[in-house]
């Protein structure tokens, strides 16, 4: 049974990674996800965007930054540049504004084809988390801690956490689909 829930874990773990790489693809909103990579030379170290100001959503097209230094306010505007959002930042000397353009059908539909791929990733990877475990379920039954129904039992089971997990990655995979496509 331990096996069992260390193989949740990483189903678990590998719709985690999905969330977290979706969060960081553009939707033509803004969210503030796509920042997380960010960092800022901030005294000499490179400080994640989020710790040296506020980063808030007044529209649904724009994120504003505001530094609790202003002095960084160049540093920011140049961490933001460097990184691949592909957004350019307009600083009025108080606040970085980062304005989302809407997407045209043709960057919707290769947005589309990247969370595909990333969704079949996740799959992939809790498709490996099953094949592990049915290897270590039937290792258990070479060496007699397990019966033949033991094992059959327990590859059952494996298998519909599997489904469950793969239906839960279709599910998010929709949902980010969804959303690009939104006009």
């Amino acid at each position: 049974m331990l096996d069992m829930k260390e193989s949740e874990n990483k189903m678990k773990k590998a719709v985690d990674a999905l969330e977290r790489n979706l969060s960081q693809i553009r939707a033509g909103r803004a969210n503030p996800a796509i920042l997380d990579r960010v960092t800022v030379e901030y005294y000499g170290a490179p400080t994640p965007l989020a710790q040296v100001g506020t980063v808030s959503v007044p529209e649904a097209r724009m994120i504003v930054i505001q530094p609790w230094d202003a002095s960084i306010l160049g540093d920011i505007e140049k961490a933001i540049n460097a990184s691949d959002i592909g957004i350019h930042p307009n600083n009025d000397g108080k606040v970085i504004r980062l304005n989302f353009p809407p997407l045209d059908g043709e960057r919707r539909k290769e947005l589309v084809k990247e969370v595909s791929k990333r969704g079949e990733e996740a799959k992939v990877a809790v498709r490996g988390v099953r094949r592990d475990s049915i290897e270590r379920f039937k290792k258990q039954k070479k060496a007699g801690e397990i019966t033949e129904d033991g094992l059959l039992d327990l590859e059952d089971d494996i298998q519909k956490l599997t489904d469950r997990y793969i239906k839960l990655i279709d599910t998010i995979v929709k949902e980010k689909e969804d959303e690009i496509l939104e006009v």
